[in-house]
C-alpha cells in the first residue's frame, strides 16, 4: 500500500514547521546545550575516577586501597550531580514543551526557559 501524495506533504509541512519552531529559540538550545555540558564533564571525571580507583586496586598497596574510599565517595556523589542534571534538564525539557503547546493553543510563539 503507497502513501498518498497529499498525507506526506502535511507530513513535511508539521515536520518543517517543528524544526523552524525548535530552530527559532537559541536560548532554549543554549540551556541544553549547557546542561548536556555539565553531565559529560561529570562522567569524564567518573572515568578518570573509575581508571584510578582499578589502578589502586590492582597496586594492592594497602595505601592506594585506603585512597580508593575517598576516590569511591567522590564517584557517588558525581553520580548524584548526574541525576540532579538529568532531573533538571527533564524538567526544563518539559516546561518548554508545555509553554510551547499552550503558545500554539493561544496562537502565539515561544517556548523560552524562565
Amino acid at each position: 500500500m503507497a502513501n498518498k501524495p497529499t498525507s506526506n506533504r502535511k507530513l513535511k509541512h508539521h515536520r518543517d514547521r517543528d524544526s523552524e519552531e525548535v530552530e527559532g529559540d537559541p536560548e532554549v538550545w543554549a540551556t541544553f546545550d549547557k546542561s548536556f555540558k555539565q553531565v559529560q564533564s561529570v562522567l569524564d571525571r567518573n572515568r578518570a575516577l573509575i581508571q584510578q580507583v582499578n589502578e589502586n586496586h590492582q597496586s594492592k598497596i594497602p595505601d592506594n586501597m585506603v585512597k580508593n574510599v575517598a576516590l569511591i565517595q567522590e564517584l557517588n556523589g558525581n553520580i548524584s550531580k548526574v541525576v540532579s542534571l538529568y532531573s533538571d534538564l527533564s524538567s526544563n525539557f518539559s516546561t518548554v514543551f508545555h509553554h510551547r503547546n499552550d503558545d500554539h493553543k493561544n496562537g502565539a510563539g515561544g517556548g523560552r526557559i524562565d
